[in-house]
């Protein structure tokens, strides 16, 4: 996704556009206050498949002057990759509004913002790359109707990842104790780039079982995927159960463990 930034209405509130502040704007202070306890998604990784748009929330705190009007600014939560933080930034996101605040006391506001992940917009400045998965840190702006913003970073970090889906199928069925059991599947994951799934190729994947009547899953081994992302192994029957496939996941792509397919064992 391009960087995206703020034009500064005049009425004193902020509104998000795909338009660069002036780096005129950049040599004015900003509000004075500093952000804390930003939490983005619930502290979980953001998960976006192929096409459709994922929102989700964010809250922070925000510690001002007791004498600077709570009105007189805007804030917005963002993710950025790079050293710094700011308008120069190699990538930022952010959501579409501007974060919404309740006072707590004179010198404390509490907020939240909403913050879009678009896989498939019809404007490519919002559209999200392939590349831009994996680690982001966590920052929050500040800005005024005169365009003066403060900018603070290192508020945490994130993982933004690709959808992975994954398949299994175990045959034959039935089958008698002791006979092999073949067990194939895929592992895919979502392409921001074309909209559509593809195979996640060299990936080490378990091979799972749970009996009949038990809650839990065993692994029995672990094999990678082919360069298309399809996997076959075979194992031994031993019971009645449900073998699956289970993935654990990358930086860059969502954990995923395939629906379990039941084989009776004669």
């Amino acid at each position: 996704m391009r960087i995206r930034a703020l034009v500064l209405a005049a009425s004193g509130a902020v509104a998000l556009s795909a338009l660069a502040v002036p780096s005129a704007s950049a040599a004015t202070a900003g509000p004075a206050v500093t952000f804390s306890n930003l939490k983005v998604n619930s502290g979980k990784n953001i998960v976006v498949g192929s096409t459709s748009m994922v929102t989700v929330s964010a809250t922070y705190t925000v510690t001002k002057p007791a004498s600077l009007n709570p009105n007189s600014f805007a804030t917005l939560p963002v993710l950025y990759r790079g050293d710094t933080l700011g308008t120069n930034s190699d990538d930022l996101l952010a959501g579409d509004d501007v974060g919404t605040c309740t006072t707590s006391s004179s010198t404390v506001l509490k907020c939240s913002a909403k913050i879009q992940f678009r896989p498939n917009s019809s404007d490519q400045d919002l559209d999200l790359l392939s590349s831009e998965a994996g680690t982001w840190k966590l920052g929050a702006l500040a800005a005024d109707a005169d365009a003066a913003t403060t900018w603070q970073g290192d508020l945490g970090t994130t993982h933004l990842q690709r959808r992975a889906t994954l398949t299994t199928d175990a045959s034959p069925e039935p089958v008698k104790k002791g006979r092999t059991i073949t067990v194939t599947g895929k592992l895919a994951r979502a392409n921001w780039d074309t909209n559509k799934y593809a195979g996640y190729s060299t990936q080490p994947v378990k091979l799972q079982f749970r009996k009949k009547g038990s809650s839990t899953y065993t692994t029995l081994k672990t094999v990678k995927t082919t360069s298309t992302g399809t996997l076959k192994t075979t194992t031994t029957a031993t019971a009645d159960g449900y073998y699956r496939f289970s993935f654990a996941g990358t930086t860059t792509t969502s954990p995923v463990s395939a629906a379990g397919d039941f084989v009776d064992v004669q």
